[in-house]
């Protein structure tokens, strides 16, 4: 009988976790071409060659009181994916990101003697430190993108290799911003804005109504301003153009499907949503303001078990205040026209934000691709990995 090829069973449960799964998979297929992906998976990883079994927009809910909504229904497709995996015993499961869904998936996977992995730390480090006993029981091995993370877990006893991001690896160190503007038919000397409302419909209906007022706010005092907005699907963009349509004295605006980075290269400044999307515009060394708006109860509950006084990526991995954070009650268009005024106009800060943001990129560039296949081949014991 013909011995079947490596499986790994894989949940990604929105774009950033899409994205980083599939650099995994190519960085696995590296060194054993046949292997076979299942699970949850977005349009990046279905295009390496995941086979997702459930749509993984189904995933894509942000903040408790959201997530207890649809929580029968997420419950229903964890129950349905367990039992496919445990029918079809893989070599080991993988989690990107999503831990309020991975972790319990895990758990039962881990112990039905299963290997589990789990790629990005969730971020014990800023709050919910108590994760820590639960990350304990679900997974076997940790793959953290950033490099204070690993030594969290290794005090923990917990297997973990630090990868790097693979965003540092595959974004330009010095982007051509010029050339970006001219291949989007932009201005060459506009002011241009970036707004990033969030890859999430649920965070572009919290964040649609007020990007669209700042960018108005923003456009009286810069009547050249130019505004680009790169949406990640179908829905988010509908989302916003909907809003957009409903807002008379908005400034024109260029909705882009994806290519979110070149519509941070092509920016002077940038309003985006907090996330992996904050992380992105440092990496292109954009000058940005980070904002964000959740349900009024979520955000009071998330606020008794944070520890750190910031939200945003770059901030925490500078330990200081890079970039202006405008979250929830200070989340009005007013103060983030404000804020991305203050940008705009001081080019001496906006070289010293760039400066941090280079640095910030040579330390997260580790040649990830590489560092997550020697994390992975060892749990891959087949004659085709090289």
């Amino acid at each position: 009988m013909t011995k079947r090829p490596p499986r790994i069973a894989i949940v990604a449960g929105e774009a950033s976790g899409d994205m980083l799964g599939s650099h995994l998979i190519r960085a696995v297929r590296e060194h054993c071409p046949d292997a076979e992906f299942f699970g949850i998976a977005g349009p990046k990883m279905i295009a390496e060659g995941a086979r997702s079994l459930f749509a993984m927009e189904k995933l894509s809910v942000n903040g408790y009181v959201e997530v207890l909504r649809h929580l029968p229904e997420l419950l229903g497709i964890r129950r349905h994916l367990k039992q496919a995996i445990l029918a079809d015993k893989p070599d080991l499961f993988i989690g990107i990101d999503a831990p309020d869904f991975n972790l319990g998936l895990e758990r039962d996977l881990k112990q039905q003697d299963i290997i589990t992995l789990h790629f990005v730390s969730p971020s014990i480090w800023a709050w919910r430190g108590e994760r820590i006993k639960k990350i304990l029981r679900a997974v076997s091995h940790m793959l953290v993108v950033f490099p204070f993370e690993a030594e969290i877990y290794r005090k923990a006893g917990l297997p973990v290799t630090y990868v790097g991001h693979p965003l540092a690896d595959v974004l330009p160190d010095s982007p051509d911003r010029q050339a970006t503007r001219a291949k989007l038919n932009l201005p060459p000397y506009a002011p241009i804005l970036a707004l990033l409302p969030g890859s999430r419909q649920g965070e572009v209906r919290q964040h649609a109504q007020l990007f669209i007022d700042t960018a108005r706010l923003l456009h009286e005092r810069h009547p050249d301003l130019c505004c680009v907005v790169p949406l990640v699907n179908a829905g988010t963009r509908a989302l916003f153009v909907s809003a957009l349509n409903a807002s008379p004295h908005a400034p024109v605006m260029h909705i882009m499907d994806g290519h979110a980075d070149e519509a941070m290269i092509a920016a002077d400044v940038v309003l985006v949503a907090s996330g992996t999307a904050t992380l992105e515009a440092a990496l292109l060394k954009r000058p940005m303001v980070i904002t964000y708006r959740l349900a009024k109860l979520t955000a009071w509950w998330m606020r008794q078990g944070a520890y750190l006084p910031w939200v945003g990526l770059p901030n925490i991995l500078a330990q200081r205040t890079v970039v202006p954070e405008l979250l929830q009650e200070q989340a009005t268009a007013p103060q983030l026209a404000e804020a991305l005024e203050a940008l705009l106009v001081d080019t001496a800060r906006r070289a010293a934000i760039e400066a941090e943001f280079a640095r910030m990129h040579r330390s997260l560039k580790q040649g990830t691709a590489e560092r997550i296949a020697e994390a992975v081949l060892p749990y891959l014991q087949h004659t085709s990995c090289v």
